[in-house]
């Protein structure tokens, strides 16, 4: 871990009701893709850009990711009695994190390509940016039939609807979490603020990146990893 790069907090609280039998007795990030849980696949991630700290949330079935975590270097938080969502479990986290700003990953997307972290660290601008988000054109997007979440302006400011799809990661400040009066809340609530602001920014992924929340897109991120030779 390094006293440098920002805490990584890695989203595990789900329900993962989309993989239907495969989460009756596991938690989503614990399904294996490409020999290893997607959970394995988050944290080589967050590992090789030697963060802070690596703090993980959970709610359904938490003993089976504490226990496969239980060697770790990484801090799991309980998220009880309800789930608080991306934006509310990331608020809850602040005082393990101890970091701002601070990476956030989603751990049911498989990448080919570079280190999404390392290229949100490297483009990171602090007096531009309050977030920046890691976004795939739909032409390397697999597993995922639906339209784009964003699309650019030629500044690199993210704007609602497009060809761009968030692969959920991102570094971003924290403090307007601060200003949600709700306990459970999606990060699209500060997004939102941010892009009032003219401060939400997006960093367009040039590798290949799966969504593996759905049993299809096992096989699918599989055959993606073999194509492009990761």
């Amino acid at each position: 871990m390094s006293d440098d790069s920002p805490a990584v907090m890695i989203f595990a609280a789900g329900f993962g009701t989309r993989m239907k039998h495969l989460t009756r007795s596991q938690p989503k990030p614990m399904i294996s893709v490409a020999g290893k849980p997607l959970i394995d696949h988050a944290l080589d991630l967050a590992n090789a850009v030697q963060p802070q700290r690596v703090v993980i949330n959970l709610h359904y079935l938490p003993a089976v990711l504490e226990a496969h975590l239980d060697d770790r270097p990484v801090t799991t938080l309980r998220e009880h009695p309800d789930i608080l969502e991306t934006g509310g479990g990331l608020r809850n986290a602040l005082p393990l994190l101890k970091s701002n700003p601070v990476l956030t990953l989603n751990p049911d997307a498989v990448w080919a390509g570079p280190n999404p972290l390392r290229l949100l660290l490297d483009t990171w601008d602090p007096i531009r940016m309050d977030a920046l988000l890691t976004c795939v054109p739909l032409s390397r997007v697999h597993g995922r039939d639906s339209r784009g979440d964003f699309h650019l302006d030629k500044d690199g400011r993210l704007h609602r609807g497009g060809d761009m799809v968030y692969g959920g990661a991102q570094l971003m400040k924290t403090e307007l979490l601060n200003n949600v009066e709700d306990n459970a809340f999606s990060l699209n609530v500060p997004w939102s603020m941010m892009a009032e602001r003219g401060r939400l920014f997006g960093l367009p992924y040039p590798g290949h990146w799966c969504d593996v929340g759905h049993p299809a897109g096992i096989v699918i991120a599989e055959n993606m990893l073999r194509n492009h030779n990761v």
